[in-house]
């Protein structure tokens, strides 16, 4: 089923969770565990991360530095598949411009219709240090650009001239910035890019985190008079830790409204930790208020033995919402 065709029917607002494949040697059973903790809150939809390669150098041992290509985090389409036949539900593997060329894309997407995967997420991906894949080569230099790609295999052009070719179906979502993208001059720049990305072929929006719904509904605002008329859902992650006060500002570039810095400098793990719940709540209380059609977790948590503190956070989270959601009945 397809990811828009979830917002159109559905007459509540729903939760979906993203979380990033665990590290190269890590355990497919716990990312099993991670998702059964996430099936009784009845997600539509599970997002998977996907990270470019990066190259790097290593002494050979003989004094030369020889350089490898690696991905830090593969199988992002391999779990993604592993995850929508064990637990029913539809992936959304993430599909970057970095790192890959046009034809590992399409490449890709053959594999990803083969396996019956029929949603994707088309970002750009981070500039990494050093990218493997020299920009004369043939790849798609902006999102609006990987979109375009997609949509026109759903119509059944491929990069070749193919003789009577399959027609893919793919649900295209892509990123939107509340805040503006960092490399943005302004706000309505950014926004004329989203729209190029609709234009393009994009069938709805997920929204870099926020910690202050005014960005949001604001956003929402000034998409709506620049014609983009697709769900825009709401990105959430909740605030765990005091290094997420310098961490999240400096990598995602967002804002942290004063109040809830206050409730998180300098206090207690147990403090922070209610901290960032009420703040969730409050966040997505107003959310749902509002009639967004889908809420959206970061969760942000590998697979990593021992399990992940953010999960239960989410719990804690996820039962305040069920309240509310039965209220708003």
């Amino acid at each position: 089923m397809k990811i828009i065709d979830y917002f159109n029917n559905s007459d509540k607002t729903l939760f979906s969770y993203e979380i990033i494949p665990p590290f190269r040697g890590g355990s497919l059973q716990k990312v099993f565990e991670l998702v059964e903790q996430l099936m009784p809150f009845n997600p539509p939809f599970i997002d998977l991360t996907s990270r470019s390669a990066e190259s790097y150098y290593q002494d050979d041992g003989s004094g030369e530095l020889t350089q490898h290509i690696r991905r830090k985090r593969p199988g992002t389409i391999g779990i993604s598949a592993a995850i929508k036949n064990k637990f029913n539900i539809e992936t959304v593997p993430h599909i970057l411009c970095n790192g890959f060329t046009k034809e590992e894309t399409e490449d890709a997407l053959i594999e990803l219709n083969y396996l019956g995967i029929n949603n994707v997420l088309a970002v750009r991906g981070d500039e990494l240090r050093t990218n493997p894949i020299d920009d004369k080569k043939n790849r798609n230099k902006y999102a609006s650009d990987l979109v375009r790609q997609i949509y026109e295999m759903n119509s059944g052009k491929y990069l070749e001239p193919l003789i009577d070719p399959f027609k893919t179906n793919f649900c295209i979502g892509v990123g939107g910035y509340p805040e503006k993208h960092f490399e943005a001059n302004d706000m309505n720049i950014d926004i004329k890019r989203l729209k190029q990305k609709v234009d393009n072929g994009a069938d709805y929006i997920v929204t870099q985190m926020f910690y202050d719904n005014k960005a949001y509904f604001k956003f929402v605002e000034m998409c709506k008079k620049e014609g983009i008329d697709v769900p825009i859902i709401p990105g959430i992650k909740i605030l765990s830790t005091e290094s997420h006060l310098a961490m999240l500002p400096k990598h995602f570039h967002i804002n942290l409204p004063s109040e809830l810095i206050s409730a998180v400098e300098g206090k207690s793990k147990t403090e922070i930790r209610n901290a960032g719940i009420d703040w969730a709540v409050k966040q997505v209380d107003e959310l749902i208020e509002a009639k967004v059609p889908c809420v959206h977790f970061y969760i942000m948590a590998s697979a990593k033995s021992g399990g992940s503190i953010s999960v239960v956070q989410e719990k804690i989270v996820f039962c305040s919402l069920e309240v509310s959601l039965i209220l708003a009945k």
